[in-house]
């Protein structure tokens, strides 16, 4: 039976709410009380003369019982229900809908309670970001009431060891020595590696076998394929990174056992991004990556080339050169898709304290990147704090091998403190000490530049004044009432 005729739950509330029961609502109907029964546990359907009868013997528009606030009800219950706060709970569309047809005025009530705890919840992190610019150390955004995704946990504990994990380093550059590793011969030698400690062999498939991944691993069968659409610098890294799960570095069993971790998808995401860091250190080893990005004075593209990674492995491998004695510059880094939803982030010692989603603010060069891809932008970054940051920030790609599966663009932003920009190859020919700088900020809610043409939301230290006679640069932007 379709959606479209099943009206029996919409039937019934309406009956609940006019407080009838099932055998004075059939006798006003004209219908028996057992068909009426029927009706409503969706086992007839109502016919469009009932329909009509309904409507008039009720006073009720018949659209009530066709869809329409009822469809967006449903829709938007659903939006809520796919939240973090949901996660242990999950509900079927079909479950909403019918809870939305059963119980509509509950329903609505649900959604205006979830809209105030989403406002609560946005302005606690917008709080929380205020806070820890003006203090000693990042406050605990895990405090109670707050429910945190997966992604964040991780993202947390890899913030609070500043992106570097000795353990990992020393697993990397053991895994040199012991497998003879050579850097021209890298997808052999790691393959011979690979069978001959864990019995693994490596085979590529076909985009159709892989049926959409990349690298998947038959432990049954002890084959580890790889997509024929991954690069070199990829299937490298795919190689490394099944490694570090097989070969089971202690601390990956023991980093997942952490109490940030309160699921277990945030501790399998943990393994998961302990194993790219170690397939990263593999790839650029510690001590030669550090050489190579100090003396090419950080030329991303040319390190790229260097050690037969992409651009965005380069970067993300330069957030964790923070070995005591053996630093490189503290980069923060951060991803953003083409509608600004931040998919990645770090940032050394916590600070700034990047927003957990979407969106930074729009003046960042990382959002420019995207009209012009494939091209190095650069940006002297100055927040209202008066710190200055110089930026660089190019366009990322995904490709999936496949004319059916659109490829999906990135874009990466690589900045440090003004003060390191002359070791950065990327700042040559810019006048650093007279430059005109962007003043930027983190989000929209805690910035105090009230004056942002770029503003797109009201700030949390202050309220919006809205004049409907007198218009600023933005819409939340304050001016002064007109005067004579």
């Amino acid at each position: 039976m379709s959606d479209a005729v099943k009206l029996g739950k919409r039937i019934r509330a309406l009956r609940l709410k006019l407080a009838l029961t099932q055998a004075a609502f059939a006798e006003r109907l004209g219908i028996s009380t057992s068909y009426l029964n029927l009706i409503e546990n969706d086992r007839r359907p109502c016919t469009t003369a009932l329909l009509l009868t309904l409507a008039s013997t009720f006073d009720v528009d018949v659209r009530t019982f066709a869809g329409g606030p009822q469809v967006q009800l449903a829709a938007d219950l659903a939006e809520a229900f796919a939240g973090p706060m949901f996660d242990e709970h999950p509900l079927t569309t079909r479950e909403v809908r019918e809870f939305v047809d059963a119980q509509p005025d509950v329903a609505r009530a649900v959604l205006r309670l979830h809209h105030a705890w989403v406002q609560a919840h946005d302005s606690l992190d917008a709080l929380a970001v205020r806070v820890s610019e003006t203090q000693d150390g990042s406050p605990d955004l895990a405090g109670p009431g707050r429910v945190r995704m997966s992604s964040e946990q991780v993202s947390d504990y890899i913030e609070r060891h500043d992106n570097h994990f000795p353990e990992l380093e020393s697993e990397a550059e053991r895994l040199w020595r012991d497998a003879a590793l050579e850097r021209e011969n890298l997808f052999p030698t790691l393959a011979r590696y690979l069978e001959r400690t864990h019995g693994v062999t490596v085979r590529i498939g076909t985009v159709g076998e892989m049926r959409g991944a990349v690298r998947r691993f038959d432990p049954l069968r002890r084959e580890l394929l790889l997509s024929e659409v991954l690069r070199r610098g990829s299937r490298h890294f795919q190689l490394a990174h099944q490694i570090g799960l097989l070969s089971g570095a202690p601390i990956l069993a023991r980093a997942p056992q952490d109490p940030i971790f309160t699921s277990d998808e945030a501790r399998t995401l943990a393994r998961v991004s302990l194993a790219n860091y170690f397939a990263s250190a593999v790839l650029m080893p510690y001590a030669d990556f550090l050489r190579a990005a100090t003396t090419e004075r950080y030329n991303l593209e040319l390190l790229g080339h260097r050690f037969r990674v992409s651009f965005e492995q380069v970067c993300h491998r330069l957030t964790m050169l923070h070995r005591p004695g053996g630093e490189g510059i503290p980069f923060l880094m951060v991803r953003v898709d083409i509608a600004g939803n931040i998919s990645k982030k770090f940032a050394p010692g916590g600070k700034p304290r990047l927003p957990r989603f979407g969106g930074i603010c729009p003046l960042w060069n990382v959002h420019a990147a995207f009209t012009q891809p494939g091209i190095i932008r650069t940006q002297v970054q100055r927040f209202p704090g008066g710190e200055t940051h110089f930026s660089v920030a190019r366009t990322v790609r995904r490709d999936a091998g496949n004319f059916t599966s659109p490829p999906v663009m990135y874009a990466i932003a690589l900045a440090c403190d003004i003060r390191f920009a002359r070791q950065i190859m990327h700042a040559d020919g810019l006048d650093l000490a007279s430059a005109a700088s962007v003043p930027v900020g983190l989000t929209c809610r805690t910035c105090e530049r009230m004056e942002c043409q770029a503003r797109a939301f009201p700030a949390l230290q202050r309220s919006a004044t809205i004049d409907e006679n007198v218009r600023g640069v933005s819409f939340y932007a304050p001016v002064d009432a007109a005067t004579g």
